[in-house]
């Protein structure tokens, strides 16, 4: 198994969970975070002041999925999340050693 971490801009999200559904991914964790990489932040005029903004607005997916599905997850994001310019996002791949479904003992890919 493998837990799939992708941070994407926020007016991506619907269309990458779309996405995602369509090739069959189950479930995803959302989380609204903040940031800085290449993008390094910038700046914006709020009621005629300059200010900078370091961090900047992201959502972050988590997604675990079977290892033979992995590559076709990642490829879904980068796609559907592309808009070529800074700022896109990034994902990891980390393996994923165990899992269990809370509600009926399931492990591991059953519980995916």
């Amino acid at each position: 198994m493998k837990l799939i971490i992708a941070a994407i801009k926020p007016f991506k999200l619907e269309e990458v969970r779309e996405a995602l559904t369509s090739i069959g991914v189950r479930g995803m964790m959302v989380t609204e975070i903040k940031g800085f990489g290449s993008q390094s932040g910038h700046t914006e005029i709020y009621r005629g002041a300059e200010y900078a903004v370091n961090f900047v607005p992201k959502v972050k997916l988590e997604i675990v999925v079977s290892a033979a599905m992995a590559d076709q997850v990642v490829e879904t994001i980068t796609t559907t999340a592309k808009t070529d310019k800074i700022g896109d996002g990034k994902i990891f791949v980390l393996d994923v050693s165990q899992a269990v479904r809370v509600r009926t003992g399931e492990t591991n890919d059953d519980a995916i």
